[in-house]
């Protein structure tokens, strides 16, 4: 079995008493101090997260966007230099590849960040559906490494270690400047339900840019932490709450499906058109207990109806909350739903939106 990569941070994370697993294959922190106590500096003030396991894959050349827009469902012809947005890629039969973010950089210049766990089988995926363009595909992943500064002081932080350069960014747009001295993209997107940035620079410049953070009093956030928040925000996790199993309609994720000509087009019509048999939804525990990945949720007979993909205690709104798949006719709001949670059957109600918004 071979050992975990590390990031270009791996010795920052160890100094500063980070708690180190194994992650998909990478060595990375999973607290510093705590998970609670990292969530709620990120909701009150300003965390980083290294993120430099995620992938980047970039597409270069006359057929760039048809070669994009052919990969993910949403419109990419929408994108202007400097803009980029939330997608998905999937199969010809509506399932999902993986879930992820585009950034235009040029008519003939785009970059695709996936999921870290998905990072390879992504990339053939992309080599593979892309052959009849004029496009160069090259996987940038081991030549990037991306910081993740979230929190309702990340853009004060970021604008003076930026000397100002990027102040007005709007979201989900993303500029060239210098961050602490490095050549950096910073953009303004994040997995936290918080507003922040995330920063793309080489990754002999990670190490310089996480000290300088550091020193302006941000707090280093653990993976403990980047799902706890995540999931009060209702951001779906790729392996957990969407999969190859599910299609973007079934995962609540319909808004980004806008494109046309893109791979499980037909299917995803098709299934639209028919109507769903089953819904991703949230819900809060209204008795005690804690849903877990994979627990099951029961119809009055017992009988398994659906399935939890995702559950915590939310730190900031202090309640149990989760996401699980059930039948369309269990998915409004107000619906009582049942958990069995290791055989003791809890009652949980289904809620519309997230579970935190930010003010």
């Amino acid at each position: 079995m071979s050992e975990p990569r590390h990031t270009p941070l791996f010795d920052r994370h160890v100094a500063a008493g980070g708690k180190i697993i194994d992650f998909g294959g990478w060595a990375l922190p999973v607290q510093y101090v705590g998970i609670i106590d990292e969530h709620r500096a990120v909701r009150t003030g300003v965390g980083v997260f290294d993120v430099s396991h995620m992938g980047e894959v970039r597409f270069r050349g006359k057929d760039a966007q048809a070669a994009v827009q052919r990969l993910v469902t949403n419109d990419v012809g929408k994108l202007v230099d400097g803009s980029a947005q939330y997608t998905c890629a999937c199969y010809e039969n509506g399932g999902i590849v993986d879930d992820c973010i585009v950034y235009r950089h040029g008519a003939e210049d785009f970059l695709i960040v996936v999921n870290a766990s998905n990072a390879k089988k992504d990339f053939e995926w992309f080599v593979e559906q892309t052959k009849q363009f004029a496009v160069k595909v090259t996987d940038e992943s081991d030549d990037t490494a991306l910081l993740a500064v979230q929190g309702p002081d990340a853009l004060a932080t970021l604008s003076k270690l930026s000397g100002g350069a990027s102040d007005g960014l709007a979201s989900f747009h993303f500029r060239e400047m210098i961050v602490a001295g490095a050549a950096s993209t910073l953009a303004r997107t994040g997995y936290t339900g918080e507003d922040g940035g995330e920063i793309f620079c080489a990754p002999s410049d990670a190490p310089k840019i996480w000290d300088a953070l550091l020193a302006a009093g941000v707090r280093p956030i653990g993976l403990g932490a980047r799902d706890t928040l995540r999931l009060e925000a209702k951001l779906s996790l790729y392996g957990n709450d969407i999969d190859a199993e599910h299609t973007p309609h079934e995962a609540g994720l319909s808004w980004v499906v806008k494109g046309k000509g893109y791979i499980g087009e037909g299917a995803l019509a098709k299934q639209k058109a028919e109507g769903l048999t089953r819904k991703l939804v949230g819900f809060v525990m209204q008795e005690r207990g804690i849903a877990r990945h994979g627990y099951g949720i029961v119809d009055e007979r017992g009988a398994q109806v659906g399935v939890v993909t995702s559950g915590t205690t939310g730190p900031t709104v202090e309640k149990a909350v989760g996401l699980g798949y059930v039948p369309t006719d269990r998915s409004e709001p107000g619906t009582v739903l049942t958990i069995d949670c290791r055989g003791k059957q809890v009652r949980a109600e289904v809620v519309k939106g997230a579970f935190y918004k930010r003010a």
